[in-house]
């Protein structure tokens, strides 16, 4: 059977870090390719990992925050100048209804200059776009799947406060389960999102660690919404994850020692099974050797 691929295209923070590119993943079984989130230099990471742009099938947004999507109007601009080679239509991009959506919409504004200098020279018309807005679902509810129903993709609402319509997808192929956070706390959402998935995504966060070094610092309250990596470590447990992926790593690790320290906490946090501090590009193939839910 045809394997499920899950791709890190960047496990990055606002903060630039050596090798990392801002948050996202593509998850790809047969000839189906699905973007999560375009952080900065998605476009290039997608091209590294071999993935054709015009050859994606849609693209989901976990929320908006610039480190998330500052890479979309890239994608879609790329996939608009590429299409005299390779024609495709619109890259549908599903958001939540409001700010995501809105960002979706209004994107391109500020190449309009461009865009029309383009058409006037060589493109024949200008970029489409095919937003596909849905409601902040409180629990996991379907917002897409492939014409033949073999890939279906759900979400549901997570705690990424102030951030109130921040989703997590669970991606359900004939060959595995794969579940991506976004950005979020650790919550009740999210385990049960994950319970019995082949491969979590999740962000991770060393709070725990920092704790002492940030208190009283404006780094307190940013880390009071993102993962901590050892309660991390629990949840992923209780929800029988078969492969965790840590992603959107803070601090961003400079070296072996620090990658170690993430293992380390969520084992501190109990999970057994098989896990990876993610890196840019590292690659996944899930083969249906599990049962799935």
């Amino acid at each position: 059977m045809t394997p499920t691929t899950v791709v890190l295209t960047g496990t990055g923070v606002p903060h630039p870090a050596p090798g990392r590119a801002g948050p996202g993943v593509l998850v790809r079984h047969d000839d189906v390719a699905l973007q999560f989130d375009a952080g900065r230099s998605t476009v290039l990471r997608l091209a590294e990992a071999g993935q054709a742009i015009h050859e994606l099938d849609a693209l989901f947004l976990t929320h908006v925050h610039s480190d998330h999507v500052v890479g979309l109007a890239d994608l879609v601009m790329t996939r608009w100048v590429q299409g005299t080679l390779h024609p495709a239509g619109p890259l549908p991009v599903f958001a939540t209804e409001g700010p995501a959506a809105r960002f979706a919409e209004t994107m391109l504004d500020a190449y309009q200059d461009d865009i029309a200098l383009r058409v006037e020279h060589v493109q024949p018309h200008g970029p489409e776009l095919d937003v596909r807005a849905f409601a902040l679902p409180a629990t996991p509810t379907e917002v897409w799947r492939d014409a033949a129903g073999d890939v279906v993709v759900e979400a549901v609402r997570v705690h990424h406060e102030p951030v109130h319509d921040a989703v997590g997808y669970r991606i359900t192929t004939p060959a595995g389960v794969v579940v991506i956070s976004g950005d979020t706390r650790v919550c009740d959402e999210v385990r049960d999102l994950a319970a019995g998935a082949d491969v979590l995504v999740h962000e991770a966060c060393r709070l725990t660690a920092m704790k002492p070094v940030i208190a009283g610092t404006p780094f307190e309250q940013i880390f009071d919404y993102h993962a901590d990596t050892v309660a991390l470590g629990g949840l992923a447990e209780d929800a029988g994850v078969g492969h965790l992926v840590l992603t959107h790593l803070i601090p961003p690790p400079p070296d072996d020692a620090a990658v170690a320290a993430f293992a380390d906490d969520v084992r501190e946090g109990g999970y057994t099974g098989p896990l990876t501090v993610g890196h840019d590009l590292f690659s996944l193939d899930l083969t249906p050797t599990r049962s799935t839910p």
